[in-house]
């Protein structure tokens, strides 16, 4: 498993570690960091709106499942960067894919990008 000297966690994430600093480059720590990401902007788009953490799932789609919109992606990739600094590039990522897949990215296609760019962030 690898190790990455990070922010603490969000709140309600699953990453474990010697110390708070430690963020883990799995599919679930990482899986419960952008679970909680997307919480944080569903609260923003509709109040008291309730998104659980076993309803957001690496099957679950931004656009068709969740309803989120483009400038919800933007918001999104803030929160990313804010959480893995300039080791993740959301806008990169999405730049690479056709409109078609981007409306039905999947949590779970960003979650394997995250670990990956986690993971060559400390190889490089």
């Amino acid at each position: 498993m690898t190790t990455f000297e990070k922010k603490p966690a969000p709140p309600g994430s699953q990453a474990t570690g010697v110390s708070d600093n430690i963020v883990r480059a799995d599919e679930l720590s990482v899986l419960a960091d952008i679970a909680y990401m997307i919480r944080t902007i569903l609260d923003e788009i509709e109040d008291g709106y309730e998104y659980g953490p076993e309803t957001i799932a690496m099957e679950t789609r931004f656009h068709r499942d969740l309803e989120l919109e483009s400038i919800d992606l933007v918001t999104l990739a803030g929160l990313l960067k804010d959480r893995y600094e300039n080791q993740v590039n959301f806008a990169e990522f999405l730049a690479d894919m056709e409109f078609d897949e981007i409306i039905e990215l999947t949590v779970g296609r960003l979650v394997e990008h995250v670990v990956h760019s986690l993971g060559a962030a400390e190889v490089g």
